[in-house]
Formats: C-alpha cells, structure tokens, sequence
C-alpha cells in the first residue's frame, strides 16, 4: 500500500491531506483497502454512496448504458437524460432541469439564474446575494463567494465580490440586509460542513415570504442534506417550504460526477439558449446513473428506511452523548446527524482513530463528527459503529 501513497504524493497535486489508507473495493456498507482490511462506511464519500457498494441493479444499468452510449454532447436530446429529467420534476413538484457535473456547478447555474433575473428586471444594477454564515456552497469562485467562511475565500474571492453574509436561522438579521441590489437569498436546509445545523421551520417559511415581497429567488442548496438523506426525498419536503430554484448532487448520482439546479414556476424561462452550457452534463451515462438511483429509491422505499434507521441512529447516538461528557451537542436529521465535541477531545483525532478501529468517519465544523452513512445501513451498522467509536474515543 505504501508504494500507491508515494505515488500518489508524487503526481496528485496536493490539495488534500489524505488519510494513509488505499481503498480498492467496496461491499453492502463496508469498504477494503489494498491490503484487505475492512472499514464500516459512515462517510460514504462525503454523503455521495446512498445505495451503498456492490448494488447490483445500479452496477448493471450503468454497464448496459456503457456498452449503449456515454456521450454526445448537448447539441442533442438523450433519452437517459429526459427520463432523468422527468424524475426530478416529478419528485420535486418544480418546472425544469439543468445537469450539471457536480454540486459546485449547480450553484454557479443557480446564481446564473438569480442575477438574471434581477437584470431582467433593472439591467442598470450589479445584483448581489444574501447567504449565510458558516455555510458551504463549493469551491469555484462564484460558489465560494456565497460561502460564508473566510478561510476557504481568502486569497481567491476578493471582499467586493463577496455576498452579502446574514446569521442563519436569524430571520430578522436576513430581512435588515436586503436591499435594492438583492437579487435572491441561498442557503442550505440542513447546513452541513459548517457543523450539522438543521434550519428552523419558521426560519425557512419567514425566507420564503420575504422573497415573495421583495420579488428575490429564493436557493435552497441540498446538495448534501437531499436525496433521502433526512428522512424525505428533499429536505425542504420536511417544511413544507419550497423554493424558486434547488440544487442538487452527491447522492443524485451515488458516485457518478452528476449535479443538478432545478428551477420552479417564478425562475423557468430566465435562462435561455446561449446563457449557460457544459459539455458533460446530463450525458447518457449521468442519466442512466440518476435514472437508477430514482429506481432504487423505489424499489428499496429507502425514504421510510431512513426515517426508521435514522431514528435509531439517533437514539444511539444520544446513548453516547449521555455517557461521555466531552459530548457537547447532538444534532441532525435523518441519516444526516452531528455530535460535538468539547476542545479537550480533538475530532481530527478521533476521526484517525476511529479509521485505525476500522470505522470510516469525517468531520464537520467547529469539532463536529459527522454521520452520513450509505442510506441503506441496518441496525446492527449502527449498533457496530457505536462499538467501534466508543473504542475510539
């Protein structure tokens, strides 16, 4: 394993400080290294793996689509990505689809869509955005610049080009920052990376009727917290709050590089030919891809699964906040879940441990673990993972 790692220092531009473990191969809920030892997934590739590894209907769509057809081009229609298409629109009750490759690139289309529609209606003024503190959008500029977060802006989005940046789940301090140049206001429903925060009801609906007031597009980014992962097919559902445009990711694909912005009523027809483009998304092999994940949601009523499986992660997890009194916080939703730690028990460390045990685990912000596991776990997943972490800490 080791001649991989100084490979991959050699030639792999170093962005990352990677954990010294090579994974070769999955099965169900578990991954194995080159050196055969398994680790129990409850990262699943930062939320990406619902379905988890080895599920074979997905595996078997995706091969027939690759011996069919894996790209065209946009230039013409594909029938994996019309069907794909078909599927969000059905499930998020909204308008239109735009693919995209990733959860980064479906912000930038969404911001697209807001400014332009702030421009249609006064093309004189430089719009800008409300965003949250603490929030995570992804790592482009034009994402980063609605991310509230210094240090992944510093040194690449410079302040003027920032957003406008308002307390989450603070309604009032959202309503003082609008102004004028408002074109819409984004935020996740769960947060995610800044620490498992999991937006107040009134919160959300108090956004959806400013934006109705002050004619704003309203972005919700469940990029992380949709697809399943909280207990409803898109974690706005749990609301009852919808928004003007949605991005979506991670598990839309369950590891194959797709991403989405799905547009409602007010927001449809503000992007026409010529004003947005990739040339990868929404390819056949994307479709194919989302078109098996819907299917297998189905098929495996993976929604009710969570609800139920979630419900006894949480238990579990409230056990262990219980008897550890470094355990500050448990928060969450769904298979979308947090425990915070107090400065005396460094998360960075526990996540190292936690992966010599065997136990796959990332973090989340201010000393958070995070748990985001496959959605298809059983209880005796969560009952080994509670094992494996008690050893750990």
């Amino acid at each position: 394993m080791n001649h991989f790692i100084e490979e991959g220092e050699a030639y792999i531009l170093k962005t990352y400080n990677r954990f010294p473990v090579v994974l070769d191969h999955g099965e169900g809920v578990c991954l194995y290294d080159t050196d055969g030892k398994e680790y129990l997934d409850f990262g699943a590739g930062i939320a990406v793996f619902a379905l988890g590894y080895g599920n074979k209907p997905y595996n078997d769509a995706l091969k027939t689509q690759i011996d069919k057809l894996i790209h065209t081009s946009n230039l013409y229609y594909n029938v994996p990505s019309i069907e794909a298409a078909k599927k969000i629109v059905e499930a998020s009750k909204m308008k239109k689809v735009f693919f995209t490759n990733s959860g980064t690139e479906a912000i930038e289309g969404a911001l697209k869509v807001a400014r332009k529609y702030g421009y249609r209606k006064d093309p004189n003024k430089e719009y800008e955005f409300i965003a949250m503190n603490q929030s995570f959008h992804g790592r482009s500029q034009g994402a980063l610049s609605v991310t509230g977060n210094e240090k992944y802006q510093e040194g690449f989005v410079p302040k003027e080009f920032r957003a406008v940046f308002a307390e989450f789940n603070n309604l009032e301090d959202v309503a003082s920052k609008i102004t004028d140049r408002t074109c819409g206001i984004i935020c996740e429903v769960v947060q995610g990376e800044g620490g498992i925060y999991p937006a107040d009801p009134e919160f959300l609906k108090g956004l959806r009727k400013l934006c109705d007031e002050k004619d704003l597009l309203l972005i919700f980014d469940e990029i992380q917290c949709g697809m399943g992962r909280c207990g409803s097919m898109f974690a706005h559902d749990l609301y009852g709050v919808k928004p003007d445009v949605l991005t979506l990711a991670k598990a839309l694909g369950c590891g194959v590089p797709v991403g989405a912005f799905v547009v409602g009523e007010k927001a449809d027809g503000i992007l026409v030919p010529g004003d947005h483009g990739t040339t990868y998304g929404g390819n056949p092999l994307a479709g194919a891809a989302v078109n098996a994940v819907f299917e297998q949601f189905e098929s495996l009523d993976l929604v009710s699964h969570v609800q139920e499986i979630g419900s006894y992660l949480w238990e579990k997890l409230e056990g262990l906040k219980e008897e550890f009194d470094f355990i500050t916080a448990h928060r969450g939703k769904g298979l979308m879940q947090g425990l915070e730690f107090s400065p005396e028990k460094p998360v960075g460390e526990i996540v190292t441990k936690a992966l010599s045990n065997g136990l796959i685990l990332i973090s989340a912000g201010n000393n958070v673990l995070r748990f985001v596991p496959p959605l298809v776990i059983e209880n005796e997943h969560v009952d080994l993972m509670a094992e494996r972490l008690r050893a750990s800490f």
